[in-house]
Parts: C-alpha cells; structure tokens; sequence
C-alpha cells in the first residue's frame, strides 16, 4: 500500500478472516482494509448484498463489521490494535447473543 506519509512506530497487524493486514499505527480497520484491496465488509440482512464503505466518518453504516466477536462495529470509527480479529458481517446482526449481557460488554 503507498501513503502519503508514514507513521513513526511499529506497523499494527490484524487479523481478517485468516490474512494478517499490516497497518500503520491510527489507521481505522476501514482503511487498513481499503488499504490491503478488501471492498466488501458485510453483506445485507435481505438481500445478501455486499457492501463496503462509504462515508467513512461514522454516518452511513455501511463498513459494519465483526471485531473481536463483537458485531454492528463501524471499521471507520474504530482505530486498529495489534492482533485484532475483523470478519466481514454476514447478513443481519443477531441480538438475542446480546440481550443476557451486561450493559458495559454489549457491542
């Protein structure tokens, strides 16, 4: 991947369904996605629909992923972190994992 500028420190490694993704310290798991060539990040709960990025600021939900088990994450909004483990959303998002769960480890 080119950059504009590089980033003092070590690069942070993630996890996307088995392919470990270099990324510069700061960068969102959208764009160190985007940055290793991966545009699909979930698929629609209808149609099955692919979909990626958009906006990239937090607005259109389309970059939801799964992180660290966690669904309904925005990849935009989120900073990478040395060994995180990201997996495209598939379909709609299944709340009833989610209901038992204390307040502060929901998603």
């Amino acid at each position: 991947m080119s950059r504009v500028f590089e980033v003092p420190g070590a690069p942070v490694r993630i996890h996307f369904e088995g392919t470990v993704i270099e990324a510069q310290p700061g960068d969102t798991v959208a764009a160190a996605l985007l940055g290793a060539g991966i545009r699909q990040f979930r698929t629609t709960a209808l149609s099955d629909t692919p979909r990626g990025p958009l906006c990239m600021m937090g607005v259109c939900f389309d970059c939801l992923v799964e992180i660290d088990g966690k669904g309904n994450q925005q990849a935009c909004m989120h900073e990478v972190r040395d060994g995180m483990r990201v997996s495209r959303q598939k379909g709609a998002f299944d709340v009833t994992a989610v209901l038992s769960l204390d307040p502060e480890e929901a998603p």
